[in-house]
């Protein structure tokens, strides 16, 4: 495939805002793509080279992209930083210097895909002395080939800022339509579409498809205008069936070797239809957590193929996440009673995969951390007997002198230590809180009752105190008891109580309600910072007032929603400084414009705030009254952050308390 096609359709997306028409455009160019370039495809128009659990990273900061363009067109760097500062988008700055080299054009062959990627996977691979050198090479190579409009989304694309509005929302939905029929019912059949219905529109375009249609809806059809149904069912294979027979048909979940559309008379009998489609596509991506496998998948076996997926230890799958409450009592109203409780510990999620004798620990953004917790493996070696596991639990660092839990700040220490990583598990021990298990010598228990596979993880844990155990539960539906198990939680040090439905089942990466979380403390928000402003006088050389963004679930665009400069420190001993932050995000900046960056989105950061106020000022609508900084989150991904419908959630819960 060529790569001017897939940026024919970044342009697309770029110019639309639409969701629907997004799907659309995506569906549109999986159909187009050839089977060998699936997988990446589907990685690529989501913004990325390599799927959510490959340690595989490109790392490329924008000043040796600067190098990188200075390289392929000939043209100084001051130039290019001049130019960068103006418009805000490198992407932009490529493709308008390489317009200018237009001598490029008169011997250039297409770029393919594959070329491209191919020299993704090299930079990802690049390690140690003079390897920026050779991904300079790499990235100047790539644009030295790429057509200026290539370029532009090259650039993006290395540097992680894509901006064409595709998250897993919108891909899922793109690969059910890609790949599965499109389910019609009565109403949206009939709909007006101007001065036409929808179906007068949609069969006079239809040539050569199956149908596969109920026989009421086709009576209905048949009453319309007859030209138009006589046309249609001489062109197409109608397979007309009453509504029992449609239910018992599975073919049409498989466009190649079914049906391409399915008819309906009943509204709820389509919706149900059309979900149960988008849902075998959803349950497979948290099995499989790369839509590229699953969109491969869908295109070869289709329904069967992707029921049929099965969990790959050592890949790790999204966590499940906890929906929020206030109170006892309304987490009870939630997750159903009896329920299960826990402590909620201020420590950082750990998944843990073990086979055989090698053991692997990813925290909840998918990273392996496994060289910087040698303790926690032996404790895994030592204490899990099964052969094969994925296991989750929750990691606490513990005070020597007390026998206290330390708070989270100190143990993350550990999850970016690279050297002395002996001598700091010495100083700051952790202990592993193990509270659920999604698989166990060679089964899946994602499906299985949280009850049951509380169980399954018991029979397989040998405790070792203050190392490895389970976590301390409690079942009931009394709230004083509950009441007096969230006091004792505290008492201990944690940060509240989760409360868990008994029956429920595993749902990765999903903020469930059959899973809650209570704490004491005024609600905080998970946000990602995505600008900031270099700071003058005694700050000057730091960036400091860091704007805030929480993600729109669908598209994963990131919509500003405020602007943070308390919370954190002048001196590091004290706690997370201005100088700490710096340093974290400087190779991240994309753009800077007089003294204000924009930065890529990577730094995960928990926002305590006085009230949420609705504000044309930031692009979420709405504003943070007070941000302050309470916790750098360096086990979250920017996947995680608070969506904006918790962000609405919070505000309409604000409006209700007066």
């Amino acid at each position: 495939m060529e790569y001017c096609l897939l940026v024919d359709y970044y342009r697309k997306l770029e110019e639309t805002s639409l969701k629907t028409e997004k799907t659309r455009i995506v569906s549109e160019l999986l159909v187009l793509t050839p089977r060998e370039d699936i997988e990446v495809i589907a990685q690529l128009v989501m913004g990325r080279a390599f799927p959510l659990w490959s340690e595989e990273v490109i790392g490329i900061a924008s000043n040796l992209m600067i190098k990188a363009i200075s390289k392929a067109d000939g043209v100084r760097e001051d130039e290019i930083i001049a130019k960068w500062k103006d418009c805000g988008d490198l992407g932009t700055v490529a493709e308008e210097f390489a317009k200018k080299k237009s001598q490029r054009l008169l011997f250039q062959k297409a770029l393919p895909v594959s070329k491209v990627y191919s020299n993704l996977q090299k930079i990802a691979g690049l390690e140690g002395r003079r390897s920026q050198e050779k991904k300079l090479v790499l990235i100047a190579e790539l644009l030295s080939l790429a057509s200026p409009g290539d370029a532009r989304f090259i650039v993006r694309t290395v540097l992680s800022d894509l901006r064409v509005g595709v998250a897993e929302g919108i891909m899922r939905d793109a690969i059910a339509k890609a790949y599965f029929a499109d389910v019609y019912w009565k109403s949206t059949l009939f709909q007006k579409n101007g001065k036409k219905k929808r179906f007068e529109t949609l069969l006079s375009t239809m040539k050569g498809k199956t149908i596969i249609a109920e026989d009421k809806i086709m009576d209905a059809l048949r009453s319309g205008d007859g030209e138009i149904i006589e046309s249609f069912e001489k062109e197409n294979t109608i397979i007309v069936k009453d509504l029992e027979g449609i239910k018992k048909t599975s073919s049409f979940f498989q466009k190649n070797i079914g049906a391409e559309y399915v008819f309906v008379d009943d509204a709820d009998i389509g919706n149900n239809l059309k979900k149960s489609i988008v849902n075998t596509v959803e349950e497979a991506y948290e099995i499989a957590n790369d839509y590229g496998i699953v969109a491969k998948l869908a295109l070869d076996a289709g329904e069967k193929g992707l029921s049929g997926l099965k969990m790959n230890v050592m890949r790790p799958i999204k966590v499940m996440l906890a929906r929020k409450v206030e109170t006892i009592a309304e987490a009870f109203s939630v997750v159903g009673t009896p329920a299960a409780l826990e402590y909620k510990y201020d420590g950082f999620r750990m998944q843990i995969h073990k086979k055989g004798d090698d053991i692997r620990i990813y925290t909840r953004r998918l990273e392996n951390v496994t060289d910087q917790f040698p303790d926690v493996v032996s404790y895994v070696r030592d204490g899990i007997s099964a052969k094969e596991c994925i296991v989750e639990g929750e990691t606490v660092g513990l005070d020597t002198v007390t026998g206290n839990y330390l708070a989270f700040q100190k143990i993350s220490k550990r999850i970016r230590r690279k050297y002395d990583i002996k001598k700091t598990a010495s100083e700051i021990p952790v202990v592993v809180n193990l509270f659920d298990i999604s698989y166990l010598d060679g089964k899946m228990l994602l499906k299985m009752p949280f009850l049951q596979r509380r169980s399954s993880l018991r029979s397989i844990v040998k405790e070792i105190p203050n190392k490895l155990v389970v976590a301390k539960q409690k079942i009931t539906d009394d709230v004083k008891v509950a009441d007096k198990f969230y006091a004792e939680s505290l008492s201990a040090g944690n940060e509240g109580l989760m409360f868990k439905n008994l029956e429920a089942p595993y749902k990765p990466g999903s903020r469930v309600g059959h899973m809650i979380k209570l704490k004491p403390i005024m609600e905080t928000l998970d946000l990602v910072i995505v600008g900031a402003e270099w700071g003058k006088g005694k700050r000057s050389g730091w960036l400091s007032s860091f704007v805030l963004a929480c993600r729109d679930e669908e598209t994963g665009n990131f919509l500003t929603i405020g602007k943070m400069g308390t919370g954190i420190k002048e001196k590091s001993d004290t706690g997370v400084s201005f100088d700490d932050m710096t340093k974290a995000l400087s190779d991240h900046i994309l753009r800077e414009k007089k003294n204000a960056v924009d930065i890529a989105p990577f730094l995960v950061v928990e926002v305590a705030y006085e009230e949420i106020q609705k504000s044309s000022n930031y692009s979420s609508g709405y504003a943070l009254r007070f941000p302050r900084l309470t916790k750098v989150r360096d086990d979250r991904g920017v996947d995680e952050v608070d969506c904006l419908s918790r962000v609405e959630e919070l505000f309409g819960c604000q409006r209700m308390r007066g």
